[in-house]
């Protein structure tokens, strides 16, 4: 090779590296398209599925995401160990909602959901993230522009942090991991099938529509029946060292009810009902207080209790004692049986 012909080479790769470097774009680059997009948007259909490893044993359940511009949403999640078992939460112009098809039950809440708290799931919630730190990191790989942000739980402080992965062609969310103290994944949330701009009926953010629809897909009565399955008494694998130290089992009108009392440094109460029939569609309970993801369902989170609806049946735990991060965690960790 001739000293013309390696000058000629080394100015081809300089303009090579040049070209490339401009093609890249800066995080200030991505963020302005993370925002256009966001204006720009009517709506958005997306499915991802959602792995949880903050209690003992993994939990995963797949998730279905609508949204309507400006503030309709439709969120449905589905737990893997059952294809019966779903539950939506949804904010129309009448409220935020959570609905459990299975149970033909509604609750109605005095929240400012989605905008309240981090949603690993929605879009917008995780571009509010990342524009709303300061001291947000960028990176770019082949195919993502990765963000590591810090979270916004309202109900829980022990996840801190999360990596944003943002697919570069389309600037939607690819992957969602938030990350512990230790940086540790405790929580992943992977994306599939984003659908820009779709198309919605109008009754798909009604709550009758809704509850009909799903009770039809699920094979779930309108009323009557709901199982003659063996009663069985569901605790907690992670009780913060309370120990159990009584429980009443009584026949109610429509079922069976368990009063599980806990004693220790911190004391709580765990009650468990199940009704033997389905009750006609009736208003939604209001209820003061946060919608709360414990993975196995959602909850309804007040100052000493939350409330959640799983397998068919009832939970309701109380405590003046713990916080609210130890009445999730106990809560995420109702999965143990014990057959009666």
């Amino acid at each position: 090779m001739t000293k013309k012909s390696s000058i000629w080479i080394s100015i081809f790769l300089g303009l090579v590296l040049i070209l490339s470097a401009c093609g890249e774009k800066s995080q200030e680059d991505v963020v302005d398209e993370l925002q256009k997009n966001m204006e720009e948007l009517s709506g958005y259909k997306t499915n991802a599925q959602m792995k949880m490893n903050t209690g003992q044993e993994e939990q995963s359940f797949d998730i279905e995401v609508w949204h309507k511009k400006e503030d309709f949403y439709r969120v449905t999640l589905s737990n893997d160990e059952s294809d019966k078992e779903s539950q939506i939460i949804l904010k129309n112009e009448d409220g935020v909602f959570v609905l459990t098809p299975e149970l033909n039950k509604s609750f109605k809440f005095q929240s400012e959901w989605p905008e309240n708290s981090s949603q690993p799931y929605l879009y917008q919630s995780l571009v509010s993230d990342i524009i709303s730190d300061d001291e947000v990191e960028f990176e770019a790989t082949e195919n993502e522009y990765i963000f590591h942000a810090k979270t916004n739980y309202q109900s829980n402080n022990n996840l801190p942090f999360q990596e944003i992965y943002i697919d570069k062609k389309s600037y939607t969310p690819v992957l969602v991991k938030i990350l512990d103290k230790d940086k540790n994944a405790l929580v992943e949330v992977s994306f599939s099938n984003f659908e820009l701009n779709p198309t919605f009926e109008e009754t798909d953010f009604e709550i009758d529509a809704i509850m009909e629809t799903a009770a039809a897909s699920e094979d779930v009565p309108v009323s009557g029946d709901v199982s003659d399955e063996t009663f069985a008494v569901v605790v907690p694998n992670n009780t913060v060292g309370a120990e159990l130290t009584d429980r009443i089992e009584e026949d109610i009108e429509d079922g069976k009810r368990v009063i599980s009392t806990y004693t220790g440094e911190k004391n709580f109460t765990l009650v468990q009902e199940k009704r033997n029939t389905v009750p006609t569609l009736s208003s939604p309970q209001e209820v003061n207080g946060d919608i709360v993801n414990l993975g196995h369902a959602v909850g309804a989170l007040s100052e000493n209790a939350v409330e959640w609806d799983y397998q068919g049946m009832n939970f309701y735990l109380a405590s003046d004692q713990l916080t609210r991060e130890e009445l999730i965690e106990v809560a995420q960790s109702v999965v143990g049986t014990e057959v009666k």
